[in-house]
């Protein structure tokens, strides 16, 4: 193949990239020779950037971006990271944090706080970047949601909710957005080993401990303690999994990106499990509850 006919290496924009799968999601695209922007919030005292110092030793452009921020501040740090780099191909909107909680134990204000991270972030980011990306007429939208929108986990719902916002959101933004040649992507997570369940990492912040729940909250704790660094997925592998469908290389060669894009062993069967009943209950039911037409 000639160097004419060599593909141009594409611009990736990666948010919450300090550990993770967001670090793993850089460390393999700069492995297929493209050029990546990673990002970090500041925290503890410690700017985005220096949290990245690893990343950028390692060949990255590092930027500090908190998607929580407003949207008027992510307008500015799209037009300035388009501005610098000369374009984005493919935005990943990965940053995200989990805090527990059992439902009657948290708070209006808790739960939106959450969704501003893991779900209006990332989607007021994407707003950003897509008049820039509309103008050029290509581009790629990821979103990390988690296998975990396909079944209920008590002390769950502040985390999942916010995916479960994206899942139903982002179908929608994938067909307004297909006319201008700008594909978008569910990355449905399993359960990988990273630092997601770690003291520091995972909170219990629910303003109010209720009695009736102790020993829910006790079992919550445990298993997230008991699960930490025992997760089965390699998030190496699945950065790899994710850099090859965007660019349709390796084993994604003649394959489509899909809307939702399932990664990990017990993504697959979460999924299988939870359509497979969804579909008895229809089959069950079909009949009685079909009856309601005019």
């Amino acid at each position: 193949m000639s160097d004419q006919q060599q593909p141009q290496p594409l611009t990736w924009v990666v948010t919450g990239c300090s550990s993770g799968i967001g670090e793993a999601l850089v460390r393999a695209i700069l492995d297929k020779g493209d050029q990546v922007i990673a990002t970090a919030r500041p925290r503890d005292g410690v700017s985005g950037g220096d949290r990245l110092s690893a990343l950028k030793d390692a060949g990255a452009a590092v930027f500090e971006l908190d998607v929580s921020s407003s949207q008027e501040e992510l307008d500015t740090k799209a037009r300035e990271i388009w501005e610098i780099f000369g374009k984005v191909d493919v935005l990943v909107n990965n940053a995200g944090y989990i805090d527990a909680g059992i439902f009657e134990e948290i708070t209006e204000s808790f739960l939106i706080n959450a969704l501003r991270t893991n779900a209006l972030g990332p989607l007021n980011l994407t707003r950003a970047f897509l008049p820039l990306m509309r103008a050029r007429q290509s581009g790629t939208v990821l979103f990390s949601s988690t296998v975990g929108v396909y079944y209920g986990a008590p002390g769950a719902s502040s985390y999942t909710g916010g995916k479960g916002l994206l899942e139903t959101v982002v179908p929608n933004l994938a067909l307004e957005l297909a006319p201008f040649g700008i594909r978008t992507s569910l990355l449905t997570y399993g359960y990988f080993r990273t630092e997601v369940m770690a003291p520091g990492n995972i909170h219990y912040r629910a303003p109010r401990q209720l009695p009736e729940y102790a020993e829910m909250n006790r079992l919550v704790a445990a298993g997230c303690a008991a699960s930490n660094h025992n997760q089965s997925g390699d998030p190496a592998k699945a950065a790899a999994v994710v850099v090859e469908a965007v660019k349709g290389t390796g084993r994604w060669q003649g394959k489509q990106l899909p809307l939702r894009l399932p990664i990990g062993k017990d993504a697959i069967s979460a999924i299988r499990k939870a359509c497979e009943e969804r579909l008895a209950i229809c089959a069950e039911l079909e009949g009685i509850v079909d009856q309601t037409d005019l």
